[in-house]
């Protein structure tokens, strides 16, 4: 990945009004930090191997847990 815009073929770029950029440069950040979470645990894994079983949390829990975080953000429907 690079930080410079990708090149415009000729064409002009349709410039984002400053709130919607603002938006876009958020995302950004979210999925950066996301991103440079998800590598941590990757270098952790690689320099200190797979974590004990019981230091785990079972995929059906972290499934309902997800699963209650999107319920509670959709709006109750009448």
């Amino acid at each position: 990945m690079t930080d410079q815009p990708a090149p415009a073929d000729g064409a002009a770029r349709q410039h984002l009004e400053p709130a919607a950029a603002d938006a876009v440069r958020a995302y950004a950040a979210r999925t950066r930090e996301r991103a440079d979470q998800f590598a941590a645990v990757l270098e952790d894994i690689a320099t200190n191997g797979l974590p004990s079983v019981e230091d785990c949390t079972l995929w059906e829990e972290l499934r309902e847990a997800h699963l209650a975080q999107l319920a509670a953000q959709r709006p109750a429907v009448a």
